[in-house]
């Protein structure tokens, strides 16, 4: 009952998240054996708090073709892709630091959608394909500042055959500057 009540009593994710845009950076990584996609990605996320779904990202990821088999020069074409998902709003594991200026620990789920187009694509897809993605994320950082967040998850590419694969991103996410209004 004691731990019922403790966790009714700790401030919902809607209370404590970000509630404007912020702007991320990051690393995006297919996981597994043969080639791999690895690349950079920046994008936006929007609050909007419509039921479970608290924000809707897009980001742009650039990347290569990296072959795992080879010990130097695994590289082969470039990759670029669209990417746009909802995330869930974040459960707070624990928070540690000040009280003023708490660093949070939280989960939360992210379900993303993206467009690939490849040159030089040693994937059974070819240039062109889609994938969808279930990441649940691991969140590290002050709900109203900085935050960094570590999604881990499988993602299906979809095209001439459906592939699945594990995806990696590691993103740095920071809220964009407000203007403030004036008399």
């Amino acid at each position: 009952m004691l731990m019922a009540l403790g966790w009714l009593s700790t401030p919902l994710a809607a209370q404590t998240e970000s509630s404007g845009t912020s702007w991320g950076l990051g690393f995006a990584a297919t996981l597994g054996s043969g080639w791999q996609i690895e690349g950079g990605e920046i994008g936006v996320q929007r609050h909007v708090g419509t039921g479970p779904v608290r924000f809707v990202t897009a980001a742009v990821r650039l990347g290569s073709f990296i072959d795992q088999g080879a010990i130097i020069g695994g590289g082969r074409g470039f990759v670029a892709a669209l990417a746009v998902g909802a995330r869930t709003g974040a459960v707070t594991l624990f928070e540690v630091g000040s009280e003023e200026e708490p660093t949070r620990v939280a989960l939360d789920l992210t379900v993303e959608a993206a467009g690939y187009l490849g040159a030089n694509s040693p994937l059974p897809q070819g240039g062109r394909w889609a994938a969808v993605a279930v990441l649940p994320g691991l969140r590290f950082g002050n709900p109203g500042s900085v935050q960094y967040h570590v999604l881990l998850g499988p993602t299906a590419f979809l095209g001439g055959k459906t592939d699945l694969r594990s995806f990696l991103g590691i993103r740095f996410e920071a809220p964009l500057a407000r203007r403030e209004r004036r008399p």
